[in-house]
């Protein structure tokens, strides 16, 4: 039953109420407007790192220096980034996460001028490393929904959906976006462009107040990593993203030993595009999906399909295996998110939710590196046999983790 309400908020609440699946989701007051401004902000973090990487090894010469500067980048977001998500938690969105981007886009701008005006090289590290002040955008808009929605599970299941459809086609546009700023104007556009996106999204976000959860008192309950069942989460979060990581790596070096290096970005969109149609289905479906487990399992099976694929020779083939591929991710970071919501205490939502991002992160350098000595010594269709494994250990790390899953 609805809540009764009156006035024109009421009304509004009333009508929304009726309407099911995604246009109940956005029929909510305030929502389209936080949303907007979220994929906004969430769009440069498919473009921070395709940039960088193109200006710095096209200013010094060394993709070496590229990788290490960041790689350096990502390690700072794994240990800043729960800490900034605990002081929302604590302070709420607007007072902690405008100042925050604030402080990232700084660190943008100054990397930006470091190579621009041919700093020394540990300037590049220092610069980058003012990045890993950007809040967890996508754990941002997730608290939003998870506060809006608290008592409408089904509602809550198709949000989660959309966020996780909305990762994923930021990293689809995200370095197609980077690859077309920095190859038609001049190699630090794709910086500058994704900073003005990403202060410009957040402004938008953060001015949203009336969707916004409250912020709570110095929080008593344990750190999440107490909490039941969120370790052998975190496990699973970073099995997961040792998937990404060296899936993305194998196809490069896969398309380059065959002399198609550009179709490479087409083919992993693909993925990216299978994962977004079904983690949208998923989310239209309602909340009793399949557990964690199956959805795992499923990851499992369908992350050899490439590796077979691989041995055709045939990248349209190969591309064909990554859509299919695709479709079993969505769904399983869907289920492993609602319940990493579940199991972390209200008060400290963003920063359990921040745990798990920082877990993917760092399953993604892992999986690069893997899959890139995989694809030297032993070779690019062997090298598939990396994500297929990954995949395996995170179904592994699921059954261990208990039933609940």
């Amino acid at each position: 039953m609805p809540q009764q309400t009156t006035g024109r908020d009421g009304r509004l609440r009333s009508r929304t109420a009726r309407l099911t699946g995604y246009r109940r989701l956005f029929a909510l007051p305030g929502a389209r407007a936080f949303t907007t401004g979220n994929l906004l902000a969430r769009l440069p973090m498919g473009m921070f790192s395709v940039s960088a990487v193109v200006m710095i090894a096209g200013s010094r010469g060394s993709y070496a220096l590229a990788g290490a500067v960041t790689a350096t980048g990502l390690a700072a977001t794994a240990v800043a980034g729960p800490w900034v998500a605990r002081l929302v938690d604590r302070h709420g969105q607007a007072v902690i996460a405008l100042p925050a981007t604030a402080v990232a886009v700084l660190g943008s701008l100054a990397l930006l001028l470091c190579v621009r005006y041919d700093a020394p090289d540990w300037t590049l590290f220092a610069a980058y490393a003012g990045t890993a002040a950007t809040p967890n955008i996508g754990g941002l808009s997730r608290a939003r929904w998870a506060h809006l929605l608290r008592d409408e599970p089904g509602a809550l299941h198709a949000a989660n959906a959309f966020e996780q459809a909305a990762d994923e086609l930021c990293f689809m546009l995200g370095p197609v976006l980077a690859s077309f700023l920095t190859g038609t104007f001049f190699p630090e556009a794709g910086t500058l462009a994704g900073a003005v996106l990403l202060l410009a999204g957040m402004l938008l976000f953060t001015a949203q107040r009336a969707t916004e959860p409250p912020p709570a008192a110095r929080s008593q309950a344990p750190s999440p990593l107490r909490s039941p069942g969120i370790p052998p989460l975190l496990a699973c979060f970073l099995a997961t993203g040792a998937v990404f990581g060296s899936m993305e790596v194998v196809t490069i070096a896969y398309a380059d030993a065959r002399g198609q290096r550009a179709a490479a970005g087409l083919v992993l969109a693909l993925q990216a595009a299978g994962s977004c149609a079904a983690g949208l289905a998923y989310g239209a479906r309602g909340p009793a999906g399949p557990r964690l487990t199956r959805c795992l399992a499923a990851m499992a099976v369908l992350m050899a399909l490439p590796w077979a694929a691989a041995g055709t020779g045939s990248l349209v083939v190969l591309a064909g295996a990554l859509l299919v591929a695709g479709m079993a991710t969505a769904p399983t970071m869907v289920t492993a998110m609602a319940l990493v919501q579940r199991r972390t205490p209200a008060d400290r939502l963003n920063e359990g939710m921040s745990l798990m991002v920082t877990g993917l992160l760092a399953g993604i350098a892992c999986g690069s590196a893997t899959g890139g000595w995989a694809s030297e010594r032993l070779s690019p269709v062997a090298a598939f046999a990396v994500p297929a494994a990954a995949a395996s250990l995170a179904l592994l790390v699921g059954l261990a983790g208990g039933r609940r899953a």
